[in-house]
């Protein structure tokens, strides 16, 4: 029996080898950074008010970039590593097999490749601003390895910082749409049938594909979920104001936690770039926000900048015909990293790319999809750009540079300015294809070369009505009877977008019966939690009413309590809130997701089921059930929230406590703030967010200390010149990186 022993033994010692290859390989294969940034000396001033807000100083841009990844670091640490290994194609080594569906994405749209292509073609400013950036990153792991959660991810480089812009961008728009149905393996179908706030669905939502790590979902690697999208922008001229005040209210929907969570700052060189806003991590500069002379905002929008074409392949399935030609197929075989508890798997697949851009091949076929934006990076030109413009015509400069290839923006400015761009980088299509449809992959005359002219895109500047706003809707609603663009001057094969949400109805009827919008007038506005009784929302109440249920007792009464509802998630009324915001988030989410409607009566017995289970009851009030939480730790919160998930006063998302039964909001409304110039011209704004500047530090005073005011509809304020940062300094540090 000796022999058995010896053999088990060296079987032991195999499997403990492999078993240590596994824990350990990925640091080592994995792709790495390149040089990191050029050396040279950074010095930058953190200086954080009573709310932990950063406000970070230095003599140039560089350095107030390298402050700004110091700032967050100290902050958020973990976010900004997930961030950085997604430009890596690394993040399923962290974050298991939904990270290596972002991973896959990373590889699909070739992000590192357009980084490589498109670097050192970048202006040398906007450069130097992301190696300030990059190096603030690298000082901080250098003296906080503790914190480091993937060996080797450090240090990093500006190209690193640029390929998280080619990665993120097209998710804003709904690649994902594209992609999940085309790894998945579902069928390309002629339509979905229309939405439930009656509009049509997109031709191509669904698509044919090989399986994707594990039969997972693919998650955005950066863009807001299609199902939760939502933001509100409002611009209000002075004279509609009836003060003399210009007034801009950003009021963006994202996760509150996670790479696309607002982070507040404020940043301030000697160069003259000053700007006050909140950015994602991984970026050296805000995303919105204000400086002295103007501001904007921005909210998604879903413009059909994608297109599919189905290949011809040849019988060795390595070339595609194009006009009468095969050309090659250019094949890349890569290897995701999967994290399963202490071990990191390496699943190869394969990335395709076409003259179209890049394709899968499945059991269906093979397919190339083409985006707008695909293969540039300089969008991170256009943003730096738009920080430092300080007049409207800059600003608009910056804009035509169409890098940024969607999401609406919504501006004003000190001049008493306001503005609304339906920004898409618009393909140049030719008429007579069905561009909805699955296009043909052997014609060249079907590629377009990029967007229709910027002065074409649609836009108001200065409406009669004195104001602008948008909900996530079409941008022919946009400012009032009688100022609308008008949607005949818009060609059907530009892919602008007819949605409507009930955000949008609620506001354009607020607005319109609101003769003068001033402060108190706008914020209610902002805040009302009610809903009409329109589009997917009718379609669930009618359903449900129209529904037999005198053998169910207790969804008659659910059934008679939603008879009764005032149409409002304000907490008060008959005791329906809760249902009712239950009940319509399913029929939201299909609606935004341009999914199949729900089921009313599966839909009901769900949320009754729920309220009865967890509160004894079908009609609890609605902050006993709707919760901001954040915790554990000394600083943990758990308070009530009103509003709905399409309603103004957002609460889009949230996760069932399986122990208690609340809702625990993860998505909605977010970083809010409020923009005022008065008659000379001077700024002053507010903002707030959910938890507060440290959201991943239970320890810190900051983890959650405006999440009181979240709840209460207040805000606090910002600090904008330097001597009301130094009157409301609580900490100073000075960062270098030596």
């Amino acid at each position: 029996m000796g022999w058995l022993k010896r053999s088990l033994g060296g079987l032991g010692v195999v499997a403990g080898i492999v078993a240590v290859g596994l824990a350990s390989w990925e640091p080592y294969l994995a792709q790495q950074p390149g040089p990191p940034p050029p050396p040279r000396d950074y010095r930058a001033e953190v200086l954080r008010d009573e709310w932990g807000v950063p406000h970070i100083q230095g003599k140039t841009d560089a350095d107030v970039a390298f402050g700004t990844a110091w700032a967050h670091a100290e902050d958020d640490f973990a976010t900004l590593q997930d961030v950085v290994a997604m430009t890596r194609g690394r993040y399923g080594a962290i974050a298991g097999p939904e990270g290596a569906g972002v991973d896959f994405a990373y590889h699909f749209v070739d992000a590192r490749g357009a980084a490589d292509r498109g670097y050192d073609r970048l202006p040398a400013d906007v450069r130097a601003v992301l190696e300030g950036y990059a190096a603030g990153l690298n000082r901080y792991a250098e003296t906080h390895r503790s914190e480091v959660k993937l060996a080797r991810l450090f240090p990093v480089s500006g190209k690193d910082i640029a390929t998280g812009f080619a990665l993120r961008l097209p998710f804003f728009f709904g690649l994902d749409r594209v992609l999940r149905p085309l790894s998945e393996g579902t069928a390309f179908r002629p339509e979905h049938g229309p939405r439930l706030d009656g509009q049509p669905a997109p031709l191509f939502g669904a698509g044919g594909g090989d399986q994707l790590v594990l039969n997972r979902p693919m998650p955005l690697p950066m863009g807001e979920n299609a199902e939760n999208a939502g933001s509100n922008a409002f611009a209000v001229a002075p004279a509609r104001a009836g003060d003399g005040v210009t007034r801009l209210l950003s009021n963006s929907h994202q996760p509150w936690r996670g790479g696309v969570a607002w982070y507040e700052l404020r940043i301030s060189s000697d160069q003259g770039w000053t700007f006050a806003g909140a950015t994602f991590p991984g970026s050296p500069f805000p995303f919105m926000g204000h400086n002295a002379n103007l501001g904007w905002t921005n909210t998604v929008n879903r413009p059909d900048l994608i297109d599919i074409y189905r290949l011809e392949l040849d019988p060795s399935g390595t070339n595609y015909r194009l006009d009468g030609q095969w050309q090659p197929l250019e094949r890349k075989r890569v290897w995701l990293p999967v994290r399963f508890g202490p071990f990191v798997l390496p699943v190869p697949r394969t990335v395709w790319r076409s003259k179209h851009g890049p394709a899968m091949i499945n059991a269906r076929g093979a397919f190339a999809v083409r985006y707008a934006g695909m293969d540039r990076i300089d969008s991170v030109t256009q943003y730096y750009r738009l920080t430092r413009a300080q007049d409207f015509a800059q600003w608009q400069a910056a804009m035509a540079l169409q890098a940024v290839p969607a999401t609406n923006f919504v501006y004003a400015d000190r001049a008493g300015n306001i503005a609304y761009w339906y920004n898409a980088a618009l393909p140049a299509r030719t008429a007579g294809p069905d561009w909805r449809g699955v296009l043909p992959g052997d014609r060249s005359d079907l590629i377009w070369p990029g967007p229709i002219a910027w002065d074409q895109v649609p836009h108001l500047i200065n409406p009669a009505s004195g104001y602008l706003f948008n909900s996530n809707n079409t941008p022919f609603l946009a400012a009032g009877p009688g100022s609308e663009l008008d949607p005949a001057r818009v060609p059907a094969i530009w892919g602008v977008e007819t949605d409507l949400t009930n955000r949008t109805l609620r506001a354009a009827k607020l607005l319109a019966a609101t003769p003068r919008i001033g402060r108190a007038e706008l914020l209610r506005i902002k805040y009302d939690t009610g809903y009409d009784r329109a589009g997917y929302v009718a379609w669930m109440l009618d359903g449900i009413a129209r529904l037999d249920l005198r053998a169910e007792p207790d969804l008659a009464a659910a059934q008679r309590l939603l008879a009764g509802w005032d149409m409002t998630a304000d907490g008060r009324g008959n005791g329906a809130d809760a249902l009712a915001v239950m009940v319509l988030g399913p029929p939201m989410k299909a609606s935004y997701g341009l999914k199949s409607p729900p089921d009313p009566k599966t839909v009901l017995a769900e949320t009754v089921a729920h309220l009865k289970t967890h509160f004894g009851r079908i009609d609890p009030p609605l902050g006993d059930v709707l919760r901001i939480r954040q915790g554990p730790g000394p600083h943990a919160v758990d308070l009530p929230m009103d509003g709905g998930g399409d309603t103004l006063r957002a609460a889009t998302d949230w996760d069932a406590d399986p122990a208690d039964g609340r809702l625990s909001i993860k998505h909605g409304d977010s970083f809010i703030m409020l923009i005022e110039w008065d008659k000379a011209g001077q700024v002053r704004s507010e903002s707030i967010q959910p938890y507060g500047a440290a959201t991943t530090r239970p320890g810190s005073p900051h983890f959650t200390d405006q999440a009181a005011l979240f709840a209460a509809k207040q805000m606090k304020p910002v600090y904008f010149t330097r001597d009301q940062i130094a009157a409301h300094a609580r900490s100073r540090k000075v960062v270098t990186n030596r």
